[in-house]
């Protein structure tokens, strides 16, 4: 049952164009990179709202984050292709 399995994904996969594929993950990369982002954002306001004498470290920790995010993001681009 397993072969059966992995031949069907084996026949699946060259079905689909190659750029179609590459398409697919740039789109749920950046899609993904855009969520986390404003996930950390609204995150982060609401931090500030609460506890305003902790801007700074917030803002530290916010920006590292997002940076993060958006490096998976980038690297979900480069990986599709």
């Amino acid at each position: 049952m397993t072969l059966d399995l992995i031949s069907m994904a084996a026949e699946a996969a060259a079905a689909v164009p190659s750029g179609v594929a590459g398409n697919i993950t740039q789109a749920v990369g950046g899609a993904g990179a855009a969520i986390g982002v404003g996930l950390i954002g609204s995150k982060a306001v609401e931090a500030v709202g609460r506890n305003p004498g902790a801007f700074g470290n917030i803002l530290t920790l916010g920006i590292i984050a997002m940076a993060l995010a958006e490096g998976l993001g980038i690297l979900a681009f480069f990986v599709s292709k």
